[in-house]
């Protein structure tokens, strides 16, 4: 094996390239943040100054941007990584995107002599930092066995879903239909609560004590009750994935009207300017409707 690099050092690919650096693999990277990219340094990785020179003289590189564009541009556009890898490398794609997106990215790829392990991942900043996430993977026996020491270092449970790139992509977009409905149900429940009388803390106790409770209820929910909270996943990434819930479901023909409203509900609040703030803060969307808040002033 000659190099391993990784594009994308925001919230989670910061942490999977910490934890693959702790695995004693020597690791480039590449992100548009300079912070971003002196984080790395700082953990041990070796920065570039662009994709194509993290990719340059590597043949497996792990792709954690956010949107299937991002991903296009950094392979096949201005970011030029898969012309400067060594011919026959495999990428790892963790990014969430849509299957079809996925099946055009490994056709691309394939096409130019690499190949391609669709490998989004589950389990968010906390998941990324204790190197225990959940990765959805799809892709040639041959690539599985090239990503693999890589794959140990960033995960809990890594679930082989098929020998071609798409259905991994497929589980996971399937599994943001259930992230982002327990989400936006979370903050309506709370929303409910606070307008009806409810004391938003002891609602939260309740129902994470009793048959309501859903895990995104309990990481959200405090987060929720906070007036500024950090920002550990993005409403636009929910933006985005809920969107890519609805265009799968739209691709098969399944019709989606818990997802459609939760999506609503994240647009309302990147509209009201929380889109690069924390997920959490849907809530403010339901804030806006109701006249009343639940997070402390």
């Amino acid at each position: 094996m000659s190099g391993t690099a990784i594009i994308g050092l925001g919230n989670m690919g910061q942490g999977m390239a910490r934890n693959i650096l702790k695995a004693s693999i020597g690791l480039k990277g590449f992100d548009l943040s300079e912070a971003a990219r002196a984080r790395f340094a700082e953990d041990g990785g070796t920065p570039a100054a662009s994709a194509a020179e993290a990719a340059e003289g590597c043949d497996l590189l792990l792709v954690m941007v956010q949107t299937p564009a991002q991903a296009q541009d950094v392979l096949f556009g201005t970011g030029g990584a898969a012309a400067a890898l060594d011919p026959g490398s495999t990428v790892i794609l963790c990014s969430t995107v849509a299957p079809s997106d996925a099946r055009a990215l490994g056709t691309a790829l394939g096409d130019v002599g690499h190949l391609m392990l669709d490998a989004p991942v589950s389990g968010g900043m906390k998941g990324a930092e204790a190197g225990a996430l959940t990765v959805m993977a799809s892709g040639a026996p041959e690539a599985f066995t090239r990503a693999e020491a890589v794959l140990e270092a960033v995960a809990k449970t890594v679930h082989r879903l098929g020998d071609a790139p798409g259905m991994g992509a497929t589980y996971k977009v399937v599994h943001q239909l259930a992230a982002g409905v327990h989400l936006a149900a979370a903050a309506e429940l709370l929303a409910l609560g606070a307008k009806a009388g409810c004391d938003p803390q002891k609602l939260f106790e309740i129902v994470t004590g009793s048959a309501g409770q859903s895990w995104m209820l309990e990481d959200r929910g405090p987060r929720m009750m906070q007036a500024d909270p950090a920002c550990a996943s993005s409403v636009d990434i929910f933006v985005k994935d809920v969107g890519l819930v609805l265009q799968t479901g739209k691709e098969a023909s399944v019709p989606l009207p818990l997802a459609a409203a939760a999506h609503q509900m994240f647009l309302g609040a990147s509209a009201l300017g929380h889109g690069a703030e924390d997920d959490s803060k849907v809530i403010r969307a339901y804030e806006a409707l109701t006249g009343k808040t639940v997070h402390e002033s």
